[in-house]
């Protein structure tokens, strides 16, 4: 069984404020705000969400299909993924533009100022879904608008079941498109902040939203996550890290771990217990593509 991975794949420039943000900007200045920040640490990775996902799911075992859009310098990130083993067959190049960027900085509290260049990440829409014998399994990560609204309804036209985790790109959906969205999915994924915000704008509680698909589960960072079936919430602990070194990532480490966990046939419960797991040993390592398994998947 493959899954199919709808999302981003980006090059990541990710520096590190050894301060705080909170105590380099002034609440009652922030209509004239200039504000500079020293970062003695710089590197460049490779990230977006469908290449973290995918490096997640194949550390584990599983077999992604990423399905993204890289501009005119993607050549690199597509030879790392053949490297990794993973099919990128539904990979798309186009020339006029640059493959997305993400420039992160992180303070010493792990906060983050994030801004990012979408580039040909805005034309993912011309990739499309059918049905293939091996796909069985997807999910739609953050995207171009409009290749997460295409793509949902070819998943559901394929008959394919799928996870809707809209992560970041949230906020560019009405209440209405979020309402066709869970509808159209099996699954629902999201932070605590995004499904606030997620309520929210449907007009729908986490245990209304749980009984229109098979679960929902809202991640709550250190303190684990609830897992919403049938307008019951189960919480499934944290996994404490052996160090907390870098978040990025962390969020598409989990969401691997959660396909594997589908692809496995496991309870969604026990498919975010190695959600946590894998995203504390994601945020003891930097950047979201550098980390190791020291456990065996069961």
């Amino acid at each position: 069984m493959a899954a199919l991975i709808c999302g981003s794949l980006a090059f990541d420039t990710i520096m590190t404020f050894e301060g705080r943000f909170a105590e380099q900007i002034l609440p009652d200045q922030l209509h004239i705000l200039n504000v500079s920040f020293l970062v003695p640490s710089l590197r460049r990775d490779f990230g977006g969400c469908a290449g973290n996902i995918a490096y997640s799911l194949k550390l584990l075992g599983g077999t992604p299909v990423p399905m993204a859009m890289l501009g005119s310098d993607g050549a690199e990130y597509q030879q790392r993924l053949q490297g990794l083993g993973i099919d990128t067959r539904h990979v798309g190049r186009v020339d006029e533009t640059y493959t997305a960027q993400a420039l992160i900085m992180t303070d010493r509290d792990n906060n983050q100022i994030t801004a990012f260049h979408p580039g040909a990440m805005m034309l993912a829409h011309q990739t499309r879904i059918a049905a293939e014998p091996d796909l069985r399994l997807g999910i739609i990560a953050p995207d171009g608008r409009d290749a997460m609204i295409e793509h949902a309804a070819q998943f559901a036209a394929a008959g394919i079941p799928f996870v809707f985790d809209p992560g970041q790109g949230l906020p560019m959906f009405g209440g209405e498109e979020l309402a066709r969205f869970i509808g159209q999915a099996d699954w629902v994924t999201v932070n605590d902040y995004e499904g606030r915000m997620l309520c929210e704008r449907t007009g729908w509680s986490f245990a209304e939203i749980s009984r229109k698909v098979r679960g929902l589960v809202v991640t709550l960072g250190a303190e684990g996550c609830d897992v919403w079936e049938d307008g019951v919430a189960t919480r499934v602990p944290p996994v404490q890290p052996a160090a907390v070194v870098d978040p990025t990532g962390c969020g598409d480490a989990w969401r691997g771990a959660l396909l594997f966990g589908l692809e496995q046939g496991w309870s969604l419960a026990r498919c975010a217990a190695l959600g946590n797991r894998l995203g504390a040993l994601k945020i003891a390592q930097r950047g979201p593509q550098n980390y190791q398994l020291d456990f065996t998947p069961a």
